[in-house]
């Protein structure tokens, strides 16, 4: 029997995409993890973890925040008739990949593999996969109009306008990886979203600069703090484990040692067997977004009064 020039994870991949094929791994099933893959193979790690990605980019696995990575939903059936490409169905098809695997399993392939048409199809609509993803973005964004009711106190437009960005962040916690602070692309959306935030800080009569550094100052806040979900469903996909169980499985050790705490004494006097919250502390970020929007508020406005002390009006 000729040797097989096929590499490993080509085989592996094949393998795995023969048992979805036969339903032995059904639609919503657990795909086996990394690690099972290289025990079962006898690969390296490096090896199984190649193999998972081409079923990713194949289209035929999807990673589900707290679910993993399972076998991805049958496409409808051939006597349906395959739905009209479009330009619309391209791109929401592209955010569904975003949302359940991340940004990066973004390509035109897996794309294409979603809407049941070969690659070079989707290249009617779009470029390339750049402006695929500006398109995602620009979509994403402009799904909430962030209306406000322009009479109404500077506060409550902002925090209107913020709690919107929050949630759509939270939904999309790709958004945040799209553009760099210092890089802002001129997205449609984007631009309108920071002119209504420009408009709602009116109300403050800040200077011009100290103006749009503080509309600069909320956006970095929200999505800064929002792409810790993002982080946080990548960390689950990878370990099985939750926030929750890894802080106890790191910090349960060292809070139990009567000689680090003694080394310690402000976290001793929260977390230590006498402390004030010797139960420990659950992290819950929309809680963490509230507080850090009201105090990050609360210093703008003491921020306005003091400019206008300074600079009374004649």
């Amino acid at each position: 029997m000729a040797e097989t020039t096929e590499p490993p994870y080509a085989r592996i991949a094949a393998e795995l995409s023969r048992r979805i094929a036969d339903r032995e791994l059904a639609p919503g099933d657990r795909v086996p993890s990394t690690r099972q893959v290289a025990q079962e193979f006898g690969v390296a790690l490096a090896t199984a973890a190649k193999a998972l990605d081409v079923l990713r980019t194949d289209g035929l696995v999807i990673t589900r925040p707290r679910s993993g990575t399972v076998v991805a939903p049958r496409r409808a059936a051939k006597d349906a008739g395959p739905a009209e490409l479009t330009r619309e169905r391209v791109v929401t098809e592209a955010v569904a990949i975003a949302d359940a695997e991340g940004l990066e399993a973004v390509s035109m392939r897996a794309v294409a593999g979603r809407c049941g048409v070969a690659p070079m199809s989707l290249y009617r609509f779009v470029e390339d996969r750049e402006e695929l993803v500006h398109l995602i973005a620009d979509g994403v964004y402009g799904s909430e109009p962030f209306d406000v009711d322009p009479s109404a106190p500077w506060r409550e437009q902002v925090e209107s306008i913020a709690r919107t960005l929050w949630h759509l962040h939270r939904a999309h916690p790709w958004l945040g990886r799209i553009q760099p602070l210092t890089r802002p692309l001129p997205l449609p959306s984007v631009v309108r979203l920071g002119d209504r935030m420009l408009g709602a800080l009116e109300g403050l009569g800040l200077p011009p600069r100290l103006h749009f550094d503080v509309h600069v100052l909320v956006y970095s806040h929200i999505t800064g703090l929002a792409a810790n979900f993002e982080r946080e469903d990548e960390a689950v996909s990878l370990t099985g484990v939750s926030s929750e169980e890894w802080t106890d499985l790191q910090y349960l050790p060292k809070f139990g040692d009567d000689s680090f705490m003694a080394s310690v004494p402000h976290f001793a006097k929260l977390f230590g067997r006498t402390g004030a919250m010797p139960d420990g502390y659950d992290m819950d970020l929309d809680a963490l977004f509230a507080l850090d929007l009201a105090v990050f508020l609360d210093g703008v406005e003491a921020l306005a009064e003091r400019h206008r002390a300074a600079d009374p009006a004649p």
